[in-house]
């Protein structure tokens, strides 16, 4: 559970706020920081946490796009396909990574390493075509610079995969 694991850090939160239900969205990060999505038990314990209905947590989720509400890869891709990222490539790059995934829109690979979904407008028109990885963002990209991106990440992947437990 997040206050066992996390009792600190919650404290930490709670400090930061004049009233425990303003925690929630910070708390909802630790949350899939630590699952890697908001599980039910994550939502019911964080209700309890700012002591509030566990519907409210669940709208403030399902509001923001940057929760995740149910599992995903590991890395999560979001490419711009708004009109002025279109109008740069942006569809053609997006349909060109989904193909070389193999994946459908919105879904994961088979390695549960990338989820792959298109979003409405990322701020970065100029920069496009262009894709946000876990938040972080990857500017002017076309299929051959994203192809090593994804070696990159599959090679940091399977690093971690054998790295001893701490």
């Amino acid at each position: 559970m997040l206050a066992d694991k996390y009792h600190e850090r919650i404290q930490q939160i709670f400090a930061k706020y004049p009233d425990r239900r303003s925690a929630v969205m910070p708390l909802l990060y630790l949350a899939q920081e630590e699952y890697g999505w908001i599980t039910p038990e994550a939502a019911e314990e964080i209700a309890k946490l700012c002591e509030i209905d566990r519907t409210q947590v669940n709208s403030i989720a399902g509001f923001y796009t940057m929760f995740r509400e149910s599992p995903k890869g590991k890395y999560w891709l979001h490419v711009c396909t708004d009109l002025p990222c279109a109008l740069r490539g942006a569809d053609k790059f997006y349909q060109d990574l989904l193909d070389y995934l193999k994946v459908e829109d919105g879904g994961t690979t088979d390695d549960k390493l990338f989820t792959v979904e298109h979003v409405m407008c990322l701020a970065a028109c100029d920069r496009a075509p262009m894709l946000q990885c876990n938040f972080h963002y990857h500017e002017n990209l076309d299929i051959d610079k994203v192809k090593a991106l994804i070696a990159q990440w599959r090679a940091e992947a399977a690093s971690e995969a054998k790295a001893p437990a701490r």
